[in-house]
């Protein structure tokens, strides 16, 4: 999670300077040279639900994505939003300008004036897109930034034939094959859901019901607040944001799986989510973040 700028650096002297994108900044901006993920075929193809039945997989692309300074993200709507209603980015906690919240701090309402690249299906870059506010972030219990923007969703549709990316209302579930799609690398990662972690720790920070990927979904700095992606669906059922990195025992960048008796296991390499079916509950009439709504159980301030 927490990464130097000098990663890019390197990623750039490693791979090209065209390799690492210009805004290649702030304390996520890293990328090691790794093995390249997947890449989007654009064509449907058949996959293995959960219980052994073959289904047709969606075609995701880079659509609806978002490239921000230092991470990656997406424009997201719920079932109950409207066309007229201002857009939501959904990026990580650990993603807003103002640096990482401590452990137990929650933002609401937050004026923010932050920019993103929106992308298309080909990951090209056809708008700049602008928040009014930070309208929800914590590190506490999940990961997880939502930002308000001066557009609304038929604007951006209008605009640039680009729809938001539909949140799941319901938990993943476990062997779900998913698609981790970084709008600030312009990568996107196929692997499944491997499991979940009842606690995941890192530093200061504690996140609840993790989800854990298999291995092939490497995921790197900079695709923090990669929408993850149902491929039956097409929805969004987690947000990427860390993986232990060097083996080390639930330090920054290390995170480890703390079960119900409290036993530690490291898991080197392999990469983590937060899951966003939680998020649904908690947005009211016009996106507006309201923590009192029935059912929404974020953390609040």
């Amino acid at each position: 999670m927490r990464k130097p700028l000098l990663g890019a650096l390197l990623a750039v002297l490693l791979l090209g300077a065209g390799a690492a994108p210009a805004t290649a900044t702030g304390l996520d901006a890293v990328a090691l040279a790794k093995t390249s993920p997947t890449a989007p075929s654009g064509t449907r193809a058949g996959v293995t639900a959960p219980g052994g039945t073959d289904v047709a997989a969606k075609a995701v692309s880079y659509a609806g994505t978002v490239a921000l300074s230092n991470c990656s993200g997406s424009v997201v709507r719920t079932p109950g939003s409207q066309p007229n209603d201002f857009a939501l980015v959904l990026s990580n906690g650990h993603c807003v300008e103002s640096g990482f919240p401590a452990a137990g701090q929650v933002i609401v309402n937050q004026p923010s004036t932050r920019s993103f690249t929106l992308l298309n299906a080909a990951g090209t870059g056809v708008a700049t897109l602008r928040a009014s506010k930070i309208a929800y972030a914590t590190m506490t219990d999940t990961d997880v930034s939502l930002y308000q923007l001066t557009s609304t969703y038929a604007q951006i549709q209008s605009r640039y034939a680009i729809t938001a990316l539909d949140l799941n209302t319901t938990r993943p579930v476990q062997g779900t094959a998913i698609k981790v799609v970084s709008g600030y690398w312009k990568r996107i990662y196929t692997c499944n859901v491997d499991g979940f972690a009842y606690q995941l720790k890192e530093g200061q920070w504690t996140w609840k019901d993790s989800v854990r990927y298999t291995s092939a979904c490497n995921t790197i700095g900079g695709t923090s607040g990669s929408p993850v992606i149902d491929n039956t669906t097409g929805k969004v059922v987690a947000v990427n944001n860390t993986g232990n990195e060097s083996g080390g025992r639930c330090t920054d960048n290390n995170p480890c799986e703390v079960d119900q008796n409290g036993n530690v296991t490291v898991r080197q390499g392999i990469n983590c989510a937060q899951e966003t079916y939680q998020i649904v509950p908690c947005v009211g009439t016009g996106t507006t973040i309201n923590l009192s709504l029935p059912g929404c159980a974020l953390p609040k301030p």
